[in-house]
């Protein structure tokens, strides 16, 4: 049931729409329509269609239309397949990746394949892929899907699924190239598709890297320009870092995507962290503000020159990544951004000029206590819109689910630190809320131009973020050590992980040969940065043999210490001690509900119209509670809200979104962890979701995509 938002404002809103509401005239850059051109959607990222065949009257009788199966679903528990995809749909065609990084081309109308491009060349995937989407150029009769896969950059023909040939080498472009590292001291992915805007392709990076932001020629591959995430000598923010950090520092990426507006030639970067992996939490080795590190940055599309940029997070601790690219909207007829966030606010800023448009105040956090680190003393907070999410875990809000559960999440609560938003990481132990995964998370927000409703869906899970000293009997290249200072972190110092996001590496010997744990090692895969050859053949037989349980070490091989000083937490006085839900004995949240929520919120106005929870955990006897989830929302002129998302319950949803209230449902083969899509062929109005399941360790995985239309 609504909460009591709904019934405030949700008259209003209605009578809003049903007058036409106050659209700002739509445009290819900020709406979709037959087909689904760009990741979520459009340029602007709105996720909005103006398709309404489709709508609050007839929604109910949405059925499935087609399904089809990429086969490419594998592994159970910890090592599950992944799927999170926006497709792509283009003149009746559908475009998609796999859990194994294929890309398929799909009759959009009845489902039946086309084509597959296979960028592995038939090696074996075993490992997740996480690739959100794909880019789509067309110039005359040349069409090209551009995607990216491990470390490269591919160009395939959107009609017969070939490789372009004069694109880059053979068809593909080392991601590598112009970071200003030595090729064997990185290794890059790129986890979103990158924005198109004329004859370039701007994209960013994840991995054991510098994020820098790059733009490619979308014929040649050739690089066009670079924009230094982590300053280099006399460019702005220079001095925000240590002195030669632009050497070494890895980190300020856009491993989210990126956002375009093409009538003032803007493209926005949401930058992570400067810290990267296990670097997130403890930044004793970059003193001050480390611009460009969780930001959001606007660069001239054409030359990537910085415009401006609004730092989110000064000196961030806490991995408060920009999870999703922004979305362009308006405000009162005033163009703006807003970037939603991890820490569950709103920045919504002017679009040209990047100036708040919304009150914010600067607050003072507490010190850090942890020794060599040294804290930013001054963080940004939106004063408007309020937070759609919890801010701060206080007593009152633990568990009740059951005596028992209350009781025992008092007993941890009672031992760790919960002082609010930008209470540093402690050796004690430090409440996160929202945590890790969100607030938001990186299916992004939806926006209606007709009504200038915001949608935003979001998580409400607490984390413990808590350092260790560093175990100084570890320093040297044994395989223990290697493992200790590079994995330990994520994968537990017992090897046991936390599933599914970190799965286990016990008796990885049994699952992965020698060489595929190797390569592993070096391309990365999920959430795991890649080394690239920045560990010797040395260290990497060594750290194999500790996974496989062989005691006999490889001799140091000391050389490797200074590519890996960045990224390795040798020498660090201080580590990251695991990523560590805040969980009651039986699995479920230590919070009260909601877990998960879809929230309405007016730009124009500041004010939430509506908030509904997300998901339910089946086997519990409410169904009200919400649940984590990942994946976004596709708003329509037909009045709708689709999203699936919901990790646990496997629901495809659709709500009235003037109101909130749940118009249709239908159970996916797995849960739809991505942003569905909606298009029209001949007519027809369909919508399509991706269903893979992979973030819950206890259902299978799948690599399906479903499409739904009415009879």
């Amino acid at each position: 049931m609504p909460v009591s938002l709904t019934k405030v404002f949700g008259l209003a809103v209605l009578l809003m729409l049903a007058a036409g509401g106050a659209r700002t005239g739509d445009s290819s850059a900020s709406s979709s329509g037959a087909d689904w051109p760009v990741y979520h959607g459009n340029p602007n990222g709105t996720h909005y269609s103006t398709l309404d065949q489709i709508n609050t009257h007839n929604v109910a009788g949405l059925k499935v239309a087609w399904t089809f199966d990429s086969g490419d679903a594998f592994g159970e528990g910890g090592n599950q397949s992944d799927m999170e995809g926006n497709p792509l749909i283009i003149g009746g065609r559908l475009y998609f990746v796999s859990p194994k990084g294929r890309l398929f081309c799909l009759d959009a109308a009845t489902g039946a394949k086309q084509w597959v491009f296979d960028p592995s060349f038939g090696d074996t995937i075993n490992t997740k892929q996480r690739l959100r989407g794909v880019s789509y150029w067309a110039g005359g009769n040349d069409r090209r899907i551009l995607f990216t896969f491990r470390g490269g950059l591919f160009a395939v023909n959107a009609d017969d699924g070939r490789l372009i040939a004069g694109f880059g080498h053979n068809g593909q472009v080392d991601l590598r190239e112009g970071l200003g590292r030595d090729f064997d001291s990185i290794s890059v992915s790129n986890v979103s598709p990158g924005v198109i805007y004329k004859d370039l392709i701007i994209l960013g990076s994840t991995g054991n890297t510098p994020g820098h932001i790059r733009a490619f020629d979308v014929r040649t591959g050739k690089l066009r320009w670079v924009f230094h995430s982590i300053p280099w000598p006399g460019e702005p923010g220079y001095t925000t870092w240590p002195k030669d950090a632009w050497k070494t520092a890895m980190g300020g990426n856009a491993w989210s995507g990126l956002t375009l507006d093409p009538q003032n030639g803007l493209v926005f970067a949401p930058l992570a962290s400067a810290g990267m992996g296990v670097k997130d939490f403890y930044g004793a080795d970059r003193k001050g503000d480390d611009l460009y590190g969780t930001t959001l940055v606007a660069l001239n599309a054409q030359t990537g020159r910085r415009v401006w940029h609004f730092q989110l997070v000064r000196h961030d601790l806490w991995d408060r990544d920009p999870p999703t690219p922004p979305t362009l909207i308006n405000v009162n007829g005033r163009p703006a951004v807003a970037q939603i966030t991890k820490a569950g606010v709103v920045f919504i800023l002017d679009r040209l000029t990047g100036k708040p448009l919304d009150p914010v105040t600067m607050i003072h956090p507490p010190k850090s206590d942890v020794p060599g680190e040294v804290a930013a003393t001054r963080q940004v907070m939106p004063l408007s819109p309020a937070p759609f999410a919890r801010q701060r875990l206080t007593a009152d809000l633990l568990t009740t689910r059951t005596p028992q559960a209350h009781a025992a999440v008092a007993r941890t609560f009672a031992g760790l630190r919960s002082r609010g938003p930008f209470d540093p990481p402690s050796v004690q132990g430090t409440i996160l809320f929202p945590g890790m995964d969100g607030g938001g998370e990186y299916g992004g927000a939806a926006y209606d131009p007709d009504s200038g409703l915001l949608y935003i869906n979001a998580n409400e899970m607490a984390w413990i973020v808590k350092l260790k000293a560093q175990p100084q009997h570890l320093a040297g290249s044994s395989g223990e050590a290697l493992y200790q200072n590079t994995c330990a972190a994520c994968h537990g110092a017992t090897r046991v992980g936390s599933p599914p996001e970190f799965p286990s590496l016990v008796d990885i010997d049994k699952r992965m040969t020698d060489p595929q744990i190797a390569r592993q090692i070096e391309t990365g895969g999920g959430r795991m940065p890649g080394f690239g050859k920045a560990l010797s053949p040395g260290d990497v037989a060594a750290l194999i043999g500790y996974l496989k349980g062989d005691p006999r070490q490889s001799p140091a091989q000391a050389a490797h210490h200074v590519a890996t000083a960045d990224v390795s937490t040798e020498g660090d006085a201080y580590v990251f001690d695991g990523y560590t839900r805040f969980l009651d004995p039986d699995g479920y949240p230590a919070v009260t509900p909601p877990w998960g929520t879809l929230s309405a919120l007016d730009v124009n106005t500041g004010r939430y119209v509506w908030k509904e929870p997300l998901g339910y955990y089946p086997e519990l006897a409410d169904h009200g509670t919400g649940s984590e989830n990942y994946g976004g929302a596709v708003v329509t002129r037909g009045g709708l809200v689709f999203i699936a998302a919901t990790v646990y319950d496997n629901q495809f949803r659709a709500f009235d979104k003037a109101t909130g209230k749940l118009l249709w449902q239908a159970t996916l083969p797995a849960a739809g962890v991505a942003t569905p899509a909606t298009y029209a062929v001949a007519g027809r109005q369909f919508v399509v979701i991706g269903a893979g399941g992979g973030k819950n360790a206890k259902a299978p995985p799948a690599g399906v995509i479903v499409a739904y239309s009415l009879p």
